[in-house]
């Protein structure tokens, strides 16, 4: 199945040069859904996960699946505010802004294996907080993977010092 046939470019959003990879037509489909949740698995190669960290907000639609298959915990990373409890927080940039991610302070235990998982990496920054605030927590991140990677952006570079997987590639 060739997933990139549901995923819609969208010129000049959120604003003028962006061009946006909109996945919704994929989540529509329940066929491709599937292909897709079975890559993400895939990429992880037999790793023992504790706990599946997602980024607010489309890191929440495919995270709780992963840590479902995975029998792990899901942590979903939030913006400011939106949070209940005493939370962590990191800012971070990104490719057009800048913004801060929060997770409760007892999300993650010490020692605890993290997958970050959200839906693309662009220049890295959201990845980059999401890991920082897992080691802040005490957790290890054994590895960060996306749905989809932009690969011109080189976000990759940014979190170099972890395992980077990603099922599509643009």
């Amino acid at each position: 199945m060739n997933l990139n046939e549901f995923i819609r470019d969208i010129p000049d959003f959120p604003e003028q040069g962006i061009v946006f990879k909109d996945i919704t037509p994929l989540m529509g489909n329940p066929v491709a859904l599937q292909a897709v949740q079975e890559g993400l698995l895939d990429l992880l190669q037999g790793l023992k996960i504790d706990k599946v960290v997602g980024m607010e907000s489309r890191g929440f639609f495919l995270g709780p699946a992963l840590a479902m298959h995975l029998n792990a915990g899901f942590v979903p990373l939030r913006k400011p505010g939106k949070l209940p409890h005493t939370t962590l927080k990191q800012a971070y940039g990104l490719e057009y802004g800048k913004d801060v991610l929060e997770m409760h302070t007892d999300a993650i235990e010490k020692g605890e294996r993290v997958l970050i998982h959200d839906d693309v990496l662009a220049t890295g920054g959201t990845a980059e907080a999401a890991c920082k605030l897992v080691e802040q927590a005490g957790g290890v991140v054994v590895q960060c993977n996306f749905l989809i990677e932009l690969d011109f952006l080189k976000g990759r570079e940014r979190i170099s010092a972890y395992s980077v997987q990603s099922l599509l590639h643009y």
